[in-house]
């Protein structure tokens, strides 16, 4: 969940100041140029990243908790190794927590809190990731002596009337004089796991059609079209304040050559066409896959005077916005599927799917598959 989180994050493309926060200081990640292929790799990745993070909500409880006791325990620190542990509990639980909490209420677009997510999530998590190494390099010769001290198979085995609590313990894990215990280990284990199990299947239902229904804790799943438009959309046309005469007298402005290029989208039409059927996945954790037909983008720097660009600036039509504007490398200009998509599945897009035109760029995030785009700027350096 970590690696793929900070994958995320780079994917963004932070080099070119659209990644979110800009400025991370000493926490700066070594960059590198977010590769095309395979088409699905954001998809794989921002899909695993959201659906670890759904599945572990039953693992963090359960652990939560087992050491109930150690909430109660007075005074609350021995010593200053201890005072070191339970600071690292702050940073680990709360910084999960706090990811957890946002992470599931962006899903749902619920920004009930008054700043940016996409900031407060990158910080949180290296909140979450100082206390995680912390803590295990703590508590790992605990750990081992712990692990080593008992068999799984045989507490698996066991049934409630079975169990026994832990013997004593010098940390104070075991609470003084448990109760009978009501439930076996493995009772315990198995509703963690079947618990995580189903937040997984609801977390993989926003990517598989065929599961759609089941994905309980998205909004997805509504109708934004009608037949071939029919799937999931980010922002709609109304929310980016796209008016639906859009269409009428738009034009396509290409720029980085010796002289502008204007284009209409008959025009745009008549050119070459190229159909790609590509995976769309946003940082919510949502994925489709589509057919899409339209312009190589590299036919566009062509047609622009620039074959060969260093990059291209994509600006739609939508007026404000941290996502009204992107710039693509090199590789995502030449990628012989990078589309200026058209059409989808063989109708032309809806407003809401970035009529009059929009670009679809493999393994690209999908708020960068930038829709109702104005014009794009073809650079050299």
């Amino acid at each position: 969940m970590i690696v793929t989180g900070l994958l995320s994050y780079i994917a963004y493309g932070p080099q070119f100041g659209q990644a979110f926060p800009g400025d991370v200081a000493w926490f700066r990640l070594p960059f590198f140029d977010w590769p095309t292929r395979p088409s699905w790799l954001y998809r794989l990745s921002q899909g695993l990243h959201v659906g670890l993070g759904l599945a572990l909500i039953p693992v963090v409880l359960a652990k939560l908790w087992s050491v109930v006791p150690k909430f109660f325990a007075w005074p609350p620190v021995r010593s200053p190794a201890q005072a070191l542990e339970r600071l690292s509990l702050v940073a680990l639980v709360g910084g999960l927590l706090f990811e957890i909490v946002t992470g599931t209420m962006n899903i749902q677009y619920d920004y009930a809190w008054g700043f940016d997510f996409y900031t407060a999530h990158y910080w949180g998590a290296w909140v979450f990731i100082a206390g995680f190494v912390v803590h295990v390099a703590i508590k790992l010769p605990t750990m081992v002596r712990s692990l080593r001290g008992g068999s799984l198979r045989r507490y698996l085995a066991q049934s409630a009337a079975e169990t026994e609590p832990e013997p004593p313990d010098d940390h104070g894990l075991v609470a003084v004089a448990p109760s009978p215990p009501t439930t076996s280990r493995r009772t315990l284990l198995g509703a963690v796991a079947g618990g995580s199990a189903l937040l997984g299947l609801t977390a993989l239902a926003t990517t598989v059609d065929a599961l759609r229904p089941l994905a309980v804790l998205s909004p997805r799943g509504q109708s934004y079209g009608d037949g071939p438009n029919d799937f999931q959309v980010n922002r709609t046309a109304s929310g980016a304040g796209i008016p639906p005469t859009i269409g009428e007298g738009w034009t396509l402005r290409l720029t980085g050559g010796a002289a502008p290029v204007t284009l209409t989208r008959d025009q745009l039409l008549a050119m070459p066409p190229h159909t790609a059927t590509l995976p769309i996945a946003c940082v919510e954790g949502w994925s489709t896959t589509q057919t899409w037909t339209g312009v190589r983008l590299r036919d566009l720097a062509a047609l622009a005077g620039v074959p060969e660009p260093a990059t291209a600036f994509v600006q739609s039509a939508e007026r404000a916005g941290p996502f009204a504007r992107v710039t693509l490398t090199r590789g995502q200009v030449l990628d012989p599927d990078a589309l200026l998509a058209l059409r989808v599945n063989g109708a032309d897009l809806s407003l809401d799917h970035g009529f009059p035109a929009r670009v679809i760029v493999p393994a690209l995030p999908g708020v960068h598959n930038t829709k109702w785009v104005a014009a794009v700027d073809f650079r050299v350096a």
